[in-house]
């Protein structure tokens, strides 16, 4: 390990990120092609430790802040928006350490190169409790990083022994992440898709695998959280909203940037002028560049509206969740209005695979398809800001 850091010492995360960008951004047909981030940059991200950011200093990690996290997966995206995604996916899983036993969750993250993934159910999953642990039988989808992934955590619904449901106290089914080595499960080769190629979001089956309940744990359970740092009481959608929003922020930057770059220098076939001197041009590029810079500032402003109030995130006021929740969603649209207005304005040269604007239209599109990014999430922010929905809500 490198992080040589004192506890009390601020580890500049971001600034490791934006240091890998430019051998990240040279893989970038790689990872595409590969269908994964190769062993070589993960070696690299490995060696920054950008995996370990998100664990418990109790355990030798990083322990970062929301705004950090959110910053540096828009660092890492500014070079390749696959490696980014898995990073954030990757920091998400990691945060499970403080809802296990600290040996248990030494065992699973001690190893430099030590890597969960998980996927949601895909139908059937199932833990069924027998002496000292759970049986575990399913399939999951979506599994971002995989392919390097050292260790699986999938979710299940837990089964008595007599196949009935496990319920809760209120009455609701019971589920619970399972660990377990990656070699413990068969992993389907199915991730064709035309954005975020790299990812390696294959579906993995597991069939009656034995799991100890103490590699067993309930995701945004206060029972089984064993931190009481903010950054283990925010929900894991929370986290993913903001991990996926800095994916996308910076997906968006970089096709801006490589826009204006290229209006500097191109003369369109009808006209008799360069792009940047065309008024349209200059208009909807300002345009496009307030709005951009707009949702990425509501971002930071709401992130540290919540984290610096000092209050633990089980009492954030709903409201201000739900503001969050917006900002998070906010970007991501705004993000990808932002990549779609370059590629159509570059015109021709954007279909054109050795410019980079193809690429992040299709992987800012296949962001913004997933949960983080739905419409539904303003609907159901927008519930709370009417007062339609408030105490016990799980925005």
């Amino acid at each position: 390990m490198i992080m040589k850091e004192q506890e009390d010492d601020v580890i500049d995360w971001v600034a490791r990120a934006k240091a890998l960008a430019p051998v990240i951004a040279a893989a970038a047909d790689r990872i595409e092609s590969e269908r994964r981030v190769p062993p070589d940059i993960m070696a690299a991200m490995h060696e920054a430790e950008l995996f370990r950011m998100c664990l418990p200093r109790s355990m030798g990690g990083g322990q970062a802040d929301l705004l950090t996290v959110m910053q540096t997966t828009e660092a890492i995206a500014s070079a390749d928006a696959s490696a980014a995604w898995c990073l954030g996916q990757g920091l998400g899983c990691s945060r499970s350490a403080a809802f296990l036993d600290h040996e248990v969750a030494r065992e699973i993250f001690s190893a430099p190169d030590a890597i969960l993934a998980w996927g949601p159910p895909d139908g059937g999953a199932k833990a069924i409790a027998v002496d000292g642990g759970y049986r575990v039988t399913g399939k999951w989808r979506f599994a971002s990083g995989i392919m390097n992934a050292t260790w699986l955590g999938p979710q299940c619904a837990v089964f008595e022994p007599d196949g009935n449901p496990r319920l809760d106290a209120s009455g609701k089914p019971v589920q619970r992440n399972m660990v377990l080595p990656t070699a413990s499960a068969t992993i389907n080769d199915v991730w064709q898709v035309i954005g975020l190629k790299g990812t390696g979001s294959n579906s993995f089956a597991i069939q009656d695998i034995f799991v100890p309940e103490a590699f067993s744990f309930g995701r945004d359970s206060a029972d089984d959280r064993r931190e009481d740092v903010a950054l283990y009481g925010i929900l894991q959608t929370t986290f993913y909203g903001t991990a996926f929003a800095g994916v996308a922020l910076g997906i968006a930057r970089t096709a801006l940037d490589d826009f204006i770059r290229l209006a500097a220098e191109k003369t369109p076939a009808n006209l008799n002028m360069v792009m940047r001197e065309n008024p349209a041009v200059q208009r909807q590029l300002a345009q496009v560049e307030a709005n951009l810079g707009a949702a990425r500032s509501y971002m930071i402003e709401r992130i540290g509206t919540l984290w610096d109030s000092g209050e633990p995130p089980d009492r954030w006021p709903i409201d201000q969740r739900a503001r969050l929740r917006l900002a998070c969603t906010h970007a991501v649209m705004q993000a990808r209005d932002t990549v779609g207005f370059a590629y159509q304005a570059a015109g021709s040269s954007a279909v054109l695979a050795s410019n980079p604007f193809e690429r992040r239209f299709r992987d800012i599109n296949a962001v913004a398809n997933q949960a983080q990014g739905q419409p539904v999430n303003l609907e159901q922010a927008g519930k709370v800001l009417l007062g339609v929905e408030q105490a016990g809500s799980r925005i």
